[in-house]
């Protein structure tokens, strides 16, 4: 007779995914409470201090007293990094299940998640080799690049058309002899991991994110990016780009009016919502759950289970 396989020391991490305003933030704290737990914030925009309004940033009152980790670690001219989020996040997992509290990830920044979640590796940097691609996208342009890029990883010239992502790819292999798309995840996890998917009926989605920008607006959200302006905002690689951001830059810059920074930001919010459901819909381990149910932390909580 074959021994039993032994119990996981900890309970799964549970990772709360979904696209942006189906309520994330909430159930993690409605898990927390209900399961002992604390939460790890999975969004990139929201590592940096001040982006708080066009984050929607959960409050210190919405927090309820769960502690929260990896929210307001970074100023806005730093550049958000996976492979930092990686280490910090599980290091914030260990820490969390060393005092015997359950880890709750939520966040709609896939690539992030899937960097906690997952066996990923991922390869070193060079600086000097960096600029010295940048210098050619901006002498010969990006299909020059992507050509080169089709020489050596077809597999990635033939899914990368943004000029960061096809330099990093370049970058990889250069320093590693090997395709950037040999880099790309399995879905194997890391450790022992449930992952819950708040689904939203689309209309309900785009109305949900309409109203969202809206009170954005209302509650200040130029106001916002103009003191961010003054902290550098224009000098982050990564949070000058972030939806509302960079369309409330151009008012401070007198190429668009509120009503139509509002208007782009709503289509860009919608954007990036159905791309975050293309990315996450693709993962099969994901049990989804409808953002609205009345008892809704109650199922969430049977899903995770206790490990």
């Amino acid at each position: 007779m074959a021994p039993p396989t032994p119990r996981p020391l900890h309970p799964p991490v549970i990772a709360i995914v979904g696209p942006t305003g189906s309520g994330k933030s909430d159930l993690g704290v409605q898990l927390a409470r209900a399961l002992g737990g604390e939460v790890i914030n999975g969004d990139a925009l929201q590592f940096y201090r001040g982006m708080d309004i066009g984050t929607a940033k959960i409050t210190e009152a919405e927090r309820e007293g769960v502690p929260h980790h990896l929210l307001d670690i970074m100023d806005v001219t730093e550049e958000a990094s996976v492979a930092a989020f990686q280490d910090q996040c599980r290091a914030a997992i260990r820490d969390i299940h060393s005092r015997g509290k359950r880890a709750i990830l939520v966040g709609g920044s896939g690539l992030y998640i899937r960097a906690a979640l997952d066996v990923l590796e991922f390869p070193g940097t060079d600086p000097v080799l960096r600029k010295q691609l940048e210098d050619q996208l901006t002498i010969h342009g990006l299909a020059f690049l992507q050509a080169r890029l089709a020489g050596v990883d077809p597999v990635s010239a033939a899914r990368l058309t943004d000029a960061r992502r096809v330099i990093r790819a370049l970058e990889v292999h250069e320093l590693t002899g090997r395709p950037f798309s040999s880099f790309m995840p399995q879905r194997e996890y890391f450790q022992p991991a449930v992952q819950i998917g708040l689904s939203v009926e689309r209309d309900e989605l785009r109305s949900r994110l309409a109203t969202r920008v809206h009170r954005m607006v209302d509650a200040g959200l130029q106001a916002e990016v103009e003191r961010l302006d003054r902290a550098g905002l224009r000098k982050g690689k990564t949070a000058s780009r972030a939806l509302g951001y960079s369309q409330f830059l151009k008012v401070l810059d007198g190429t668009s009016g509120v009503d139509q920074a509002a208007e782009e930001t709503i289509v860009a919010t919608r954007q990036f919502a159905k791309r975050q459901l293309t990315w996450f819909r693709a993962d099969p381990r994901i049990t989804w759950l409808d953002w609205n149910l009345p008892d809704l932390a109650i199922q969430a909580a049977a899903v995770a289970g206790n490990g």
